[in-house]
């Protein structure tokens, strides 16, 4: 008897201690398969760029030009690396409430530690800020580097690094911000861009758009032979792009849990639907499938899969990216002869309007009903889908009139495209003094 009341002392005693464990805050949890996850998906992110975007575009452009490709992806990568860690992470993501910018308190990573730690999706679970900034430099990166293909063999190199400075400055990081950032007008909206639809390739597809008209089209186009000249070089950068899209992809859950999962699998089928679909169409309207149209459909199924990734089903993955390769096949086929504009290597009608199909498909295939994670509380598939279509309309108007502004002003200063002369010879000698292959 005199044990047990003991006991029950002991059980009151201990029963403040247990009140205030009760009510004390909960540490958050650093997951190191978080962590792990995330610093391999940064570093998939820069390989789908050098070299993947390098040697996709590099191998679809002529032989003189190919080195140019090249040393414009490294420069773009390495410039916009130094800008993100001096400005451009506190633009995007520094903590200011307006809807449009960060603010100026994370200029040169000030107060970023190796303890200090960035929110993941989930309450109570956070990965490293270093982690995080890295991995969203590498879209930051990617997003100009996209934009290079629309006027490729023509273009300037020291005028292409001014207007990628400008870019990112007066575009992407606003634009970033709208959409990723709490207090962004579109986050706020609640647009649905789970990693990148509206933020890289609407963005990049639209700025390519603009450019190509402002430099005009390359020399003997329609007349010259401007076949690729390398499309085993450009298969395997899309190859690389493919492998690299499942950090792009999968790491924008910034956890390694099932929500990965699910945009693991539709990375999967989008992709391969996409392929599908474009070849089919191809040998419907010209009689053979093409390795060029088979790496065409490979982006934009991985295009239009971006917004989308971890929001819907497998099955729904397939179908928006056989519709994707469909409208961009028919961007790349008719619209562009049809206007007259020389969008080189196709990246408004890849990466635009694969980026706003899939902006807007992702509206409709988040529903629960086709497969998808379902809508937030009291959103319908209507509702959302309005919001998709504000969302891409800003990042329209955004990056159209901001990019226009910043091409005239880059043309004012610098002028935007070669000699013709020096386009003849190709950028590989007149712009760096080397060549990419020597004969």
């Amino acid at each position: 008897m005199k044990t047990a009341s003991l006991g029950a002392l002991a059980t009151l005693a201990a029963l403040p201690a247990l009140a205030q464990d009760a009510v004390a805050p909960v540490e958050p949890i650093m997951d190191k398969g978080d962590v792990a996850w995330m610093m391999m998906s940064t570093v998939l992110v820069l390989f789908m760029i050098l070299p993947g975007v390098a040697l996709f575009y590099g191998g679809l452009v002529r032989s003189k030009n190919m080195l140019s490709v090249l040393m414009q992806c490294t420069m773009i990568t390495a410039l916009v690396i130094v800008i993100w860690v001096t400005y451009g992470y506190s633009f995007a993501f520094g903590g200011g409430e307006g809807p449009f910018f960060g603010g100026f308190a994370k200029m040169f990573l000030a107060g970023v530690t190796p303890d200090s730690m960035a929110a993941t999706f989930s309450d109570g679970y956070v990965i490293p800020e270093y982690v995080f900034i890295c991995f969203q430099m590498t879209f930051a990166c990617i997003t100009p580097a996209l934009i290079v293909g629309a006027f490729a063999e023509r273009v300037k190199f020291g005028s292409l690094i001014l207007f990628t400075l400008l870019w990112v400055t007066f575009i992407y990081f606003p634009v970033a911000h709208m959409v990723w950032d709490g207090n962004g007008l579109l986050f706020n909206m609640g647009a649905l861009d789970f990693a990148g639809g509206t933020v890289v390739h609407i963005n990049a597809g639209i700025a390519g758009l603009v450019g190509c008209l402002f430099l005009g089209k390359r020399l003997g186009l329609g007349r010259d032979m401007m076949a690729p000249h390398s499309m085993t070089l450009t298969m395997v950068g899309a190859s690389m792009l493919f492998v690299g899209w499942f950090g792009f992809n999968v790491g924008s859950n910034l956890e390694a849990n099932g929500g990965a999962a699910l945009a693991m699998i539709n990375t999967f089928t989008a992709t391969a639907g996409a392929v599908l679909a474009w070849a089919v169409i191809e040998t419907a309207t010209r009689g053979k499938a093409s390795m060029l149209g088979a790496v065409s459909g490979m982006i934009t199924g991985l295009v239009a899969v971006t917004p989308a990734a971890g929001l819907i089903g497998p099955m729904g993955a397939i179908v928006l990216g056989a519709i994707a390769s469909a409208i961009c096949y028919f961007f790349v086929a008719t619209v562009k002869n049809k206007f007259g504009y020389d969008d080189s290597l196709d990246v408004f009608g890849i990466h635009g309007v694969g980026g706003i199909v899939g902006a807007i498909g992702t509206g409709i295939f988040t529903s629960a009903s086709l497969g998808g994670i379902g809508y937030g509380e009291g959103v319908t598939m209507g509702g959302q889908v309005w919001t998709q279509i504000l969302a891409v309309a800003v990042t329209i108007v955004w990056c159209g009139i901001g990019t226009a502004i910043l091409f005239k002003i880059v043309d004012m200063v610098m002028g935007l495209r070669v000699t013709a002369e020096q386009e003849r010879e190709g950028l590989d000698i007149t712009s760096h003094g080397e060549s990419a292959y020597h004969s």
